[in-house]
């Protein structure tokens, strides 16, 4: 039987206020979740600062090796925002003013004290590329092929991932079940690995933590079969309950 095809995306999350720990980043656990609902994995993510030639080179890395590739931030009014022009040097385009989304802008900024030479930044885009709707603030989010610039604010990047819910090209949802247990993970990790090679197409990540005085750990079983993760699941508690291990379904709550 032919292995599935599994689609994958690549994460450049852009700008300083990240790397400099001002301000922490919510848009990898949403959009990791939103892609795995369209199918697609997130495999690689990295966090890069307002310099054009380090987002250039990250940009060039991400896109050669997944089928997508997403940015967030760095599309605003403001002179740091650059990753448009930074995107268009990677791809060897023009950075031109999107007449559509000059004209979203117009109209939004009408009552607002009008479309600025700052606020006429959020039109630009790569030559060739098409916008990403954005129902709350009028700036559109950007799509050039399988790069899609997002904006940093998380709320609005949320909008910018619901418009485009469906309209990629995936595979199967990854879905995952979790069993919890009170035990260190290193007096169990024969078991969970000669459990994982029992079922083919299944995955078991161990999580442990430390809390009032306890060591515990859940184990997240993921597959893009409901029939084998389920398998999997019942067989990894059977094993557990067998080595005298008190399972907690769907995971201990940290």
């Amino acid at each position: 039987m032919a292995e599935e095809r599994i689609w994958t995306a690549g994460l450049a999350i852009i700008g300083d206020e990240i790397l400099s720990g001002r301000t922490q980043d919510r848009n990898i656990a949403q959009i990791a979740s939103w892609l795995n609902l369209q199918g697609i994995r997130l495999a690689e993510v990295r966090v890069v600062p307002d310099v054009h030639e380090r987002i250039v080179a990250a940009v060039n890395a991400l896109r050669a090796e997944n089928d997508y590739l997403f940015t967030t931030g760095g599309i605003g009014p403001t002179h740091d925002d650059i990753t448009v022009d930074a995107i268009a040097a990677a791809i060897g385009v023009d950075v031109e003013v999107h007449p559509k989304a000059r004209a979203m802008l117009e109209a939004y900024y009408a009552s607002r004290g009008g479309l600025t030479e700052a606020r006429l930044r959020m039109a630009r885009v790569p030559a060739g590329a098409e916008l990403i709707e954005n129902g709350m603030s009028g700036a559109p989010g950007i799509r050039h092929g399988n790069i899609f610039m997002l904006a940093g604010v998380p709320h609005i990047a949320t909008l910018m991932l619901e418009a485009l819910s469906g309209t990629l090209e995936g595979g199967r949802p990854l879905l995952s079940q979790t069993v919890g247990c009170w035990v260190p993970e290193s007096e169990i990790a024969d078991l969970l690995g000669d459990t994982e090679r029992s079922h083919d197409g299944c995955q078991i990540g161990s999580y442990p933590f430390f809390r009032e005085g306890r060591v515990g750990a859940n184990f997240v079983i993921r597959s893009t079969s409901e029939s084998a993760l389920e398998a999997c699941r019942q067989d990894l508690v059977s094993r557990l309950r067998a080595a005298g291990r008190d399972v907690i379904e769907g995971g201990i709550v940290q």
